[in-house]
């Protein structure tokens, strides 16, 4: 049987020396580096967002050189990795951690929690990696190893389950290397013990895993069912005047987008067509201040963009105008601002279709 207390972190951590990736941020315990990465990896696979670290911590070697960015370069700079109010919060924390922490980061896990945008699992992770503290971490990862080896049924989404979990890890932690063990157990989750098909008969913890010797291992860890996902119907209208110019806005209101630039924008109930565009309120208000439209769907079928709790169906309508715009800006320069990845993919396309066609 295994012992909690000493043996499942000595197996962990061996396995971890001699399997590891070698990752930039894990070459340092500097708390700035670490925070940086432990945020951009959050929702993200290491393989892509290696390079947006890579690409931030080139263009903000330090904390005091983020602080003093403009948000849009570093919305620019986020721009594909989605969660874009994880971009906001890393600004605004970096200008917290400037202006009322002299530019250091707080050395505690309960301190480290005052921070917008870190929460528990970033917490634990700084403290442990950077100031040596034993603060455990949970995440997806560490969820699907603690429940499958300890056979652990409760809903890792339920308050309960969170808490459980929690304890858990934090009996599990090594009091003397804190900071390794927790990279231990999470490369350990996201490179061996995966979501599907993990080789559980070369398992460091086969003689002892619940869920293997139960036969478990592909129905834990057991969430709790989301509510019904919500369908929306966007409508981008992309003007392009006679001097092949066109216009974008910035959404001030709160959002997942919120300060990134799109194309006006007409939401419906339903899957638009021409008609029933020219019909709707919020388009006629749009286009009436023009002479003259010409319309046209861009694409034939809407584009369907997946986030966490709501499906958009997206269709982009080309709109010619015989007239110029106010404030329009030349379609080359676009790519110039921060944009949701729904519209970053569009413009490189039809730029592109543009160009050919040219």
């Amino acid at each position: 049987m295994l012992k909690m207390d000493t043996e499942f972190s000595k197996r962990l951590i061996s396995w971890y020396l001699q399997n590891k990736r070698e990752l930039p941020w894990r070459t340092t315990t500097n708390p700035y580096a670490v925070w940086l990465s432990e945020i951009i990896l959050q929702q993200t696979r290491v393989a892509q967002g290696l390079p947006y670290y890579q690409k931030f911590i080139t263009t903000f070697p330090s904390i005091h050189d983020l602080a003093a960015a403009p948000q849009e370069q570093v919305l620019k700079l986020w721009q594909g990795l989605g969660y874009y109010s994880r971009a906001r919060n890393l600004h605004e924390t970096a200008k917290n951690v400037v202006v009322n922490y002299n530019g250091k980061f707080p050395d505690n896990y309960k301190e480290l929690l005052n921070l917008k945008g870190v929460g528990d699992y970033t917490a634990s992770a700084i403290a442990s990696i950077c100031y040596n503290e034993a603060a455990a971490v949970v995440d997806g990862n560490v969820y699907r190893v603690l429940s499958r080896i300890f056979g652990i049924e409760t809903p890792i989404n339920s308050t309960k389950g969170q808490k459980e979990f929690k304890a858990l890890a934090q009996q599990l932690i090594n009091p003397q290397k804190p900071g390794t063990h927790n990279q231990a157990i999470m490369e350990f989750g996201a490179r061996y013990c995966v979501p599907q098909n993990p080789d559980c008969s070369n398992c460091i913890f086969n003689d002892s895993c619940e869920a293997f010797g139960k036969r478990k291992v592909a129905s834990l860890p057991f969430k709790l069912k989301k509510g019904a996902i919500k369908k929306r119907y966007f409508n981008y209208l992309v003007f392009i005047s006679e001097d092949n110019k066109t216009h974008i806005e910035q959404r001030t209101k709160k959002g997942i987008w919120q300060q990134l630039y799109q194309f006006p924008l007409v939401e419906t109930k339903n899957q638009a067509t021409i008609k029933t565009l020219m019909e709707d309120n919020d388009f006629l208000k749009l286009t009436n201040q023009f002479s003259e439209v010409d319309i046209t769907q861009y694409n034939n079928a809407p584009i369907l963009h997946k986030l966490s709790h709501q499906h958009l169906y997206t269709t982009f309508w080309i709109i010619f105008i015989s007239e110029k715009l106010q404030n329009g800006i030349a379609i080359s320069t676009i790519d110039d601002y921060a944009v949701p990845v729904l519209i970053s993919n569009f413009i490189s396309e039809f730029t592109t279709f543009n160009n050919l066609k040219n």
